[in-house]
């Protein structure tokens, strides 16, 4: 029985490619000089350092622009607080959310059974599992959760014939 996997994660070797690109255009541009303006990676915590919030809006900005790029949805990004860290400096982590959560989890399924369509949603872990008896219906499927899960940083892989 045919069937795909909805996923939800960022292409982690494109965000380090990212990081690296944003780091090079901060050290080299004429408003950070003499700064400590910079951002880290560490698994999937980007962390960015600043010595004020616009220079830290700025920062954040940069590595936006450089994420867009190289085609990684800004949408995977869970900003969090700005916080300060001695002196007129500060840092604000930002996480790469990985995988979908329980609530969009059964938003999905929702959608797929509010359609009349003839096929199965079923969890699995942090994917949802489509299956159906035509790959026609999966490739509705997959048009009907492009459009109505817009919000969602969504991917279909594993598909299965």
């Amino acid at each position: 029985m045919p069937s795909f996997d909805t996923v939800s994660e960022a292409n982690l070797n494109e965000v380090k490619n990212a990081v690296d690109q944003a780091s090079k255009e901060i050290a080299t541009r004429f408003d950070f000089k003499g700064s400590d303006a910079r951002v880290e990676l560490k698994e999937r915590d980007l962390t960015a350092f600043a010595d004020s919030d616009f220079q830290l809006a700025q920062v954040r900005d940069v590595l936006t622009n450089k994420l867009v790029k190289r085609n990684v949805d800004i949408r995977f990004l869970d900003i969090g607080k700005i916080e300060k860290i001695g002196g007129d400096k500060v840092k604000q982590v930002i996480k790469i959310k990985n995988g979908i959560d329980s609530d969009d989890a059964k938003k999905i399924v929702r959608i797929i059974k509010d359609s009349k369509m003839k096929v199965q949603a079923s969890i699995q872990g942090d994917a949802v599992r489509i299956t159906g008896a035509k790959r026609d219906i999966l490739q509705d499927a997959i048009a009907l959760l492009r459009k109505e899960a817009a919000d969602l940083p969504l991917e279909f892989n594993n598909f299965r014939d």
